[in-house]
């Protein structure tokens, strides 16, 4: 046997990977950022304007007025990142304004229990009122650990807004009137 040059090696290497994949494999976007989409990440400031697309030429929609508040990034330019708020809206803020950090909130209609233990029936630790913000510290196993003031707690993931790694909003949403926050 000799030795193969040219394409031959390349395309070998390309259906083995293929293979090794299962036949598929998700295609990655990539992002000006570099950071997957959808992702959360709060807002930094008590006042951030709320547009209508990307760039300060665009319409003023409204503005938030809650720091701290989980966002999803649902799409991004290099400046601008185009949100899902809690209440389903859309629209777009500075990258500036926003936060890597992860909070979540309650979205309910009553306070969350914030479990002891990552399992239903454990001792409750004590409950999240509605729309109270808590820091996001980890999520396993289909549990998040959050923490408000000096109390940390369980939810189940998805209970809290922010938990859960689905994308948030459905499209259309972004001409609908907004609520402020």
């Amino acid at each position: 046997m000799g030795v193969r040059t040219g394409k031959a090696p390349a395309i070998l290497a390309l259906i083995m990977a293929v293979g090794f994949l299962g036949g598929w494999a998700p295609a990655e976007r990539q992002t000006p950022s570099g950071y997957p989409v959808p992702r959360y990440v709060t807002l930094k400031f008590a006042k951030v304007n709320a547009r209508a697309g990307p760039g300060e030429d665009h319409r003023l929609r409204f503005v938030y007025r809650k720091r701290g508040l989980p966002v999803q990034v649902v799409a991004e330019t290099s400046d601008w990142r185009r949100v899902c708020d809690p209440e389903g809206q859309v629209t777009w803020v500075h990258k500036r304004v926003t936060d890597g950090r992860r909070n979540v909130i309650n979205m309910g209609a009553r306070p969350a229990p914030l479990y002891r233990a990552p399992r239903s029936g454990t001792e409750t630790a004590a409950y999240l009122d509605v729309r109270a913000l808590a820091a996001l510290v980890r999520c396993e196993k289909g549990w998040c650990k959050v923490k408000v003031g000096g109390t940390t707690g369980w939810v189940r993931e998805g209970a809290l807004w922010g938990t859960s790694d689905a994308t948030q909003c459905r499209p259309g949403r972004a001409s609908q009137v907004p609520q402020r926050h």
